[in-house]
């Protein structure tokens, strides 16, 4: 029986990494992912290997609402922390400082979320969707529809998402399908009013009064992974996030 057990345990954890390995094979399949690869991976792999980093390797990305900057930290097997990547630019900007409440409402949210879809085919060329609305958008939203579709995208137009351009996208997407197909099946993508200094803190909840306690509430999550480069943990708990 113990021998029967440590075989389908075996083949269960091999079923598992056939089919993460095969996860860049599928999307392999779609022509802008290959063009992606053909025109970046090349590059991206010498970059990648000068910064220290070895396939394969976890991605976080953080994203700056008013700094208008994208943030790509990536963790190989052999290290212990995060370290930062890239930064990317925001190609435009939609709404305003403070968390997306409802459909329509242009804002871009903010909060801790994770990728939770690959779009080879989107219509602003290739795009990552990300879990909005979570159960701390929903409560906020009450009896509105918070709506949706939130994605990382290419193109440089924008109702609440983040676009950076074709090119920076094909990278962007590269590096999580990477990720991905290493088995990473949830890559976390924080998104931030702004860098979350005390300062900054301060400066801004003198012209949102509003959002005061929510963005004291992301600062614990940024303040904890900009001490330790390791990202904490963190549930959704009645309406709040629990930074463990």
């Amino acid at each position: 029986m113990k021998g029967y057990l440590q075989f389908i345990l075996l083949l269960t954890m091999t079923t598992s990494a056939i089919a993460q390995s095969g996860f860049k094979n599928q999307q392999l399949k779609f022509e802008r992912v290959k063009t992606a690869y053909d025109q970046k991976w090349e590059s991206l792999k010498k970059e990648l290997s000068s910064a220290g980093f070895k396939a394969p390797f976890k991605l976080y990305i953080a994203a700056y609402k008013h700094e208008g900057k994208l943030e790509i930290w990536l963790q190989s097997t052999d290290q212990k922390k995060y370290k930062l990547y890239k930064r990317y630019d925001f190609c435009a900007h939609s709404g305003v400082l403070g968390p997306k409440i409802k459909e329509g409402d242009l804002q871009t949210p903010e909060g801790f979320y994770y990728i939770n879809a690959f779009n080879p085919k989107s219509n602003f060329y290739l795009s990552l969707g990300i879990n909005y609305p979570n159960s701390i958008d929903l409560k906020r939203s009450n009896q509105e529809k918070p709506g949706g579709d939130i994605y990382i995208h290419g193109n440089c137009v924008t109702v609440g998402c983040i676009p950076l351009t074709d090119e920076k996208i094909k990278e962007v997407y590269v590096l999580a399908v990477e990720a991905r197909n290493s088995g990473q099946l949830q890559i976390p993508v924080n998104i931030f009013p702004f860098n979350m200094s005390d300062a900054n803190l301060n400066k801004y909840t003198i012209q949102y009064p509003q959002q005061k306690i929510f963005w004291q509430n992301l600062q614990r999550g940024y303040a904890y992974f900009e001490k330790h480069q390791i990202l904490p943990i963190i549930r959704q708990v009645n309406g709040n996030y629990i930074i463990n």
